[in-house]
């Protein structure tokens, strides 16, 4: 239990939360609508992302939105390093004279791609608000970070309660892994300070009803598998039964992966222990869920005329399948017609998009060097298999993260966040999804604390159709990111 607040307290903690519900209606929701109207595409679904200048805009609107806050002390440089996506770093100096720490705040603007299957009111790049729901492609995805991430500070001024030195590290490359950042980094290091407490406001929810600490993150490896047979489409009447599809290849390449009836991953080497402490706090969050742990997601109609079913109904193995076990996923496929002109032919190649997610504690480079040659080697009938992994030479596979233990400052300060901003004690829940970022600063600033969050909780749909932001949720997380700033040594 929180200890009961002072009367003076109660009323700065309302205020804040005043001031930044205040601060999303007037100022955070207009900016975020304009900002979806952009297709700020990652480089990885861009290639020509500089020469059609939407992350340079995204960019160039967010940091002229911050310059405008005047907030006190506040400094602010967009940086662009040549073939590199541009990154925003500013700092605002501590107005606590005993803090000897820096808080890093960290969040992106490049975005995923158009997906279908929008509902026919909604777009990727149309905005719209609806029963405070903020929907279309990046909004909660992250863009909403740098603006959430500003207006937290701001609230602290404004209530005159103290904060460390702050410094915003905000990115236009996430979605493509973070190739780019690293060198920033590099480039930004002895501008970064002691780094105390990263906030990292790229992450999920379990519900809108807490404040959520996510504590692990997976690792991925993607890239394109190709398998040729043929140099050219031949008629499948003469060439079946003597030509091998190349799709029957490709699936018996990918069986060396995956159990294709249970979805496991068959090399022990993209598996790790499951740390005891993450099974205990996965059993407390699958009693807080229970079902809405699988329900939420958007089911088909089964065959029966019932929904199709999960993996598992057991909230415990679907949060642990979803956070601490490896995963495969094709996400994108090439060598097929379109069905309307799909004739008798037989395809010369099937090339599939592979996304494998990665446990926490599992190399990202080492696994794409080992899944290249696990596809690649002794090809059925001798085909021309080829595994192309995303990234760049030398950093191929994004690793994944698992937080270090809390400090108890941190611990309490969060606790008594969710508390007073969400009236219900702290979640804690390891999420799915990839932020390279986090990995990089574990091992470049090991000493500091970590409070991963954000606004993506149930049906939000990040990556898909019908994306949205919980303006509520959002307007709470930030003041309680407020509060935890203040409560930082």
């Amino acid at each position: 239990m929180n200890a009961p607040l002072k009367p003076q307290e109660a009323s700065a903690l309302a205020a804040l939360s005043a001031y930044c519900n205040e601060a999303w209606d007037q100022r955070i929701v207009p900016a975020l609508t304009d900002y979806i109207e952009v297709p700020a595409k990652s480089p990885m679904f861009d290639a020509d992302w500089a020469a059609h200048g939407y992350l340079d805009r995204v960019v160039s609107d967010a940091a002229r939105w911050v310059e405008s806050r005047k907030v006190a002390g506040l400094k602010l440089e967009v940086i662009r390093i040549e073939g590199r996506t541009p990154v925003i770093f500013f700092e605002i100096p501590a107005t606590v004279s005993t803090s000897k720490d820096t808080v890093l705040l960290y969040g992106h603007l490049d975005k995923q791609p158009e997906f279908n299957g929008w509902r026919s009111d909604l777009g990727p790049w149309t905005p719209k608000y609806e029963n405070g729901l903020l929907y279309g492609r990046g909004g909660a995805d992250d863009g909403y970070a740098v603006y959430a991430a500003v207006t937290a500070i701001e609230a602290l001024h404004a209530q005159g309660i103290g904060h460390p030195r702050c410094v915003g590290l905000i990115e236009s490359c996430e979605e493509s892994g973070s190739q780019d950042l690293p060198v920033y980094i590099d480039a930004l290091r002895p501008r970064l300070g002691q780094v105390g407490l990263v906030v990292c406001l790229d992450s999920g929810a379990g519900n809108y009803d807490q404040l959520w600490l996510t504590t692990s993150l997976r690792g991925m490896v993607s890239g394109v598998l190709k398998v040729e047979v043929l140099s050219e489409g031949v008629h499948s009447g003469d060439s079946s039964g003597v030509v091998p599809s190349s799709f029957r290849v490709l699936r018996q390449v990918l069986d060396r992966l995956e159990d294709s009836k249970t979805g496991n991953l068959l090399p022990e080497s993209f598996h790790c222990e499951i740390p005891a402490s993450r099974l205990e706090q996965t059993r407390a969050t699958a009693a807080i869920l229970q079902d809405e742990v699988w329900k939420r997601f958007p089911w088909a109609c089964g065959g029966d005329g019932g929904s199709v079913l999960p993996t598992t109904t057991d909230p415990v193995e679907a949060l642990m399948n979803r956070t601490w076990r490896p995963t495969l996923s094709v996400t994108g496929v090439d060598g097929f017609p379109e069905l309307k002109n799909a004739g008798n032919v037989l395809r010369p190649y099937t090339a599939f998009k592979l996304s494998l997610r990665l446990p926490p504690l599992v190399d990202g480079h080492q696994a794409s060097v080992k899944l290249k040659t696990l596809l690649e080697d002794n090809a059925p009938y001798n085909a021309k298999v080829t595994f192309h992994p995303d990234g760049r030479a030398g950093a191929l596979g994004a690793t994944g993260w698992n937080a270090p233990d809390l400090a108890p400052w941190l611990e309490s300060a969060l606790n008594q966040a969710s508390g007073n901003h969400f009236g219900a004690p702290l979640g804690y829940i390891g999420q799915g999804g990839t932020i390279p970022l986090m990995s990089m600063l574990q091992k470049g600033f090991p000493a500091a604390q970590m409070m991963v969050c954000g606004v993506l909780g149930p049906k939000s749909n990040a990556h898909g159709p019908n994306e949205f932001l919980h303006v509520p949720y959002g307007k709470r997380l930030t003041a309680a990111v407020a509060q935890v700033i203040a409560a930082c040594p």
